[in-house]
């Protein structure tokens, strides 16, 4: 079958394998190829290659969703629009080595995908692990490890997650991925929104050096320039590497777009000398979906809901493609009940979508890529209001209000604040990326009088993996100016139990019925592509009480 950038869905028991796929296979499973080596180098023979990993997706009890890339030639490059088709094959056997193939398919890649594959497998085992890898020509991709969704009514005992977000090719490295890779102990990992930037080379870096120029250099802005970008990312080994090791659960935000995007337009788009918006977000999506391994959901976004066991539920919002432009900073329209940041439609399908799953499982996680929790300040000086503006959206005179993210919607999120309150919807966990820091959250019904008033949620927001903070924006050393804001912020915001807004790294979210628990890892250099990782502070939200707390050591 002719494969596009729809994924073609194929059961496990639907196809015997031949003895020479599962001879190629296992090859390729016993061989574990290091991924470096593949991804530093460009193609140097005619024979089709491997260059940009492989990945899965989208968990599923019975279902996981495979995905990879091939240069059938070495002129088919990413957003080129050459190459001629090229046959690919897939297997999927339940041990590393491959001795016990569940499941072969093929299709074929084509120009018009990108030379993009993605295969829908269903009929496998909830609760397992499975390895898969792709080959075409006689060539065998890296094999990977996958794992699929407990079973919906099943007792789970415990989920394990990474959790990341905004990872800019030209500020660093991306050490989080490869920290993440090594731990060998995760269900899944979660990308909550910029995946990728959108900029040209030289307008958004580390402290405004480049460390490693991205392609194409100009800001993209056509389906050959997002898709050029999005094959820059995939040669990264340390995002290949943990592609290789667990299924990733990905939304996008703006980035994946252009800054500060809503349904009409973007702070960083100009209206007819880079196109209309419409094009430019269709070719965004486009490439999106060829590049990623995510299901195209509701409306060919990416909100949607996945579910592990009777544990957890997991809703995935977008919240980009159907929201009203941002509001001017201190103006009335933040509370206009006509202005939405989900649309009628996805705030209808979150707020019954937590009410059916209060009777279904413990918690509701709630896959968040711009903050819910309220952001107030009082008077700041204008040295910190600056950088403060650059990174949430804030006026500069100090007025509490942050309009690209829900503080800029606040009737959407009364409601869904509400909806949990009154219906007595409890374990809410919003987890959130976008603000390049680390916070640890109540979730306020009432922000201005609480902690009198009660908390609805909670919510763990993780910092980048490269993309600069405070304290880059400053040009300043970490734990200097910045522990000025922070304690700012705190002392303004009671609800703030902590954040860090200097650091890059990520977090390692760990769930059981008893306790939802986020631990907080730094790396010790962007810059440096053997960065160190190192636990910095704890939070959990314990079953029933809509509040976080403090846990002095992390989870094994």
């Amino acid at each position: 079958m002719t494969e596009t950038s729809a994924p073609s869905q194929t059961s496990a028991t639907s196809s015997a394998p031949s003895r020479r796929a599962v001879v190629k296979a296992a090859a390729a499973g016993a061989a574990l190829i290091p991924l470096v080596a593949t991804a530093a180098h460009a193609q140097t023979s005619t024979a089709p290659a491997f260059l940009h990993g492989v990945a899965s997706g989208d968990p599923l009890p019975d279902g996981i969703l495979l995905w990879t890339r091939v240069t059938p030639t070495p002129e088919a490059v990413p957003g080129s629009g050459l190459g001629a088709d090229a046959e690919v094959s897939w297997t999927i056997a339940a041990d590393r080595a491959f001795n016990s193939v569940v499941a072969t398919g093929s299709t074929t890649a084509t120009s018009a995908s990108d030379h993009t594959v993605k295969a829908d497998i269903r009929g496998l085992k909830p609760a397992t692990d499975y390895w898969f890898s792709f080959s075409s020509g006689g060539v065998d991709s890296p094999s990977a490890r996958t794992r699929t969704a407990p079973a919906t009514d099943a007792a789970v005992s415990g989920l394990r997650f990474g959790v990341v977000s905004c990872a800019n090719w030209e500020a660093g490295y991306f050490s989080s991925y490869r920290h993440l890779a090594a731990r060998g102990d995760l269900d899944a990992w979660l990308h909550l929104g910029d995946y990728i930037y959108e900029y040209k080379t030289g307008e958004y870096a580390a402290r405004g050096t480049v460390v490693r120029p991205h392609a194409p250099a100009n800001e993209i802005t056509t389906l050959a320039d997002y898709r050029t970008r999005h094959g820059r990312y995939k040669t990264d080994p340390d995002l290949q590497a943990l592609h290789t090791k667990a299924p990733v659960i990905a939304i996008w935000d703006d980035h994946e777009f252009a800054n500060d995007a809503w349904s009409g337009g973007a702070e960083n788009h100009t209206e007819g000398t880079e196109g209309t918006w419409t094009a430019r977000q269709a070719a965004a999506k486009q490439a999106y979906f060829e590049w990623m391994p995510v299901r195209p959901s509701i409306a060919g976004t990416t909100y949607r809901r996945l579910r592990f066991g009777k544990l957890a539920d997991l809703s995935l919002l977008d919240l980009r493609s159907f929201r009203s432009q941002q509001a001017t900073a201190g103006s009335g329209s933040v509370d206009d009940p006509d202005r939405t940041i989900t649309g009628r439609a996805q705030l209808d399908w979150l707020k019954a979508g937590l009410t059916a799953s209060a009777a279904q499982t413990t918690w509701r996680l709630i896959g968040n890529s711009v903050m819910i929790s309220p952001v107030a300040f009082g008077s700041l000086p204008a040295y910190l209001l600056e950088p403060l503006d650059e990174l949430l959206g804030l006026p500069k005179d100090g007025l509490a209000i942050n309009t690209d993210q829900w503080d800029g919607y606040t009737d959407d999120r009364r409601e869904l604040l509400a909806h949990l309150h009154t219906n007595g919807i409890l374990n809410t966990v919003f987890l959130t990326g976008d603000i390049h820091m680390a916070w640890a959250n109540d979730v306020p019904v009432k922000a201005a009088t609480y902690p009198l008033s009660a908390s609805a949620a909670t919510e763990f927001v993780v910092t980048s993996v490269t993309s600069d903070n405070l304290d880059d924006i400053l040009k300043a050393e970490p734990g200097t100016v910045s522990l000025v804001a922070a304690t700012a912020i705190r002392a303004a915001n009671r609800h703030v139990k902590w954040l860090d807004t200097d650091s890059h790294g990520y977090g390692v979210l760990d769930i059981t019925a008893a306790r939802a628990q986020m631990d907080y890892y730094v790396l010790s250099d962007r810059t440096d592509p053997r960065a160190t990782a190192t636990w910095e502070r704890s939070y959990r939200t314990s079953s029933g009480t809509q509040k976080v707390e403090r846990v002095y050591s992390p989870l094994n």
